[in-house]
């Protein structure tokens, strides 16, 4: 009886890793349709080779990042991955154009009674422009939230991550 359980669990496990969430998914759609003004796109994971999974930090999720083709033709990219905040998680997307400059940021969900500020369109607007040749610095060029100082340092630390791992994807012809 436990082995089937476990069995269960791992199988629905892996089939989750191949697909978002019905919910993460739309809200990512609708950004993507929104921000490179398109109807109609694809969304392709990535394959990154282990000997640079390797050389990534180790907080990057290898399986989350995704190139946003329209017909042949790149768009750009897109990170949809978690951060921790005090208690929980919050979901989170980036989008990148060909040029690995993010277009934008989207916190899609968020899960703590407190500092939800961070989802603000106002706030996220600082991520516009970065790339990976930027580093975030809270309270110097990334502006405090009161009461959201957890998530908001959660968030900076996220992007920083991603963006010196697209650095190195970069780098070594990934993207």
């Amino acid at each position: 009886m436990n082995f089937k359980f476990a069995l269960i669990i791992i199988v629905s496990v892996f089939l989750q890793s191949f697909e978002l969430p019905k919910n993460i998914q739309k809200k990512v759609d609708k950004a993507i349709e929104s921000t490179f003004n398109i109807e109609t796109f694809t969304l392709n994971v990535i394959d990154i080779p282990i000997d640079i999974i390797k050389i990534l930090p180790p907080t990057f999720n290898t399986k989350s990042l995704y190139k946003i083709n329209e017909s042949d033709t790149l768009l750009g990219y897109a990170y949809i991955a978690k951060a921790a905040s005090k208690a929980d998680d919050f979901d989170y997307l980036v989008l990148f154009d060909k040029d690995l400059i993010i277009l934008k940021s989207k916190v899609l969900i968020y899960r703590e009674d407190y500092g939800g500020e961070i989802g603000s369109k106002r706030w996220l607007k600082q991520f516009i422009g970065k790339t990976e040749n930027d580093t975030l610095v809270y309270r110097d060029n990334i502006a405090a939230i009161s009461g959201a100082t957890i998530s908001v340092k959660a968030m900076t630390s996220a992007i920083n991550t991603l963006l010196r791992s697209i650095k190195i994807l970069h780098k070594n012809n990934i993207l």
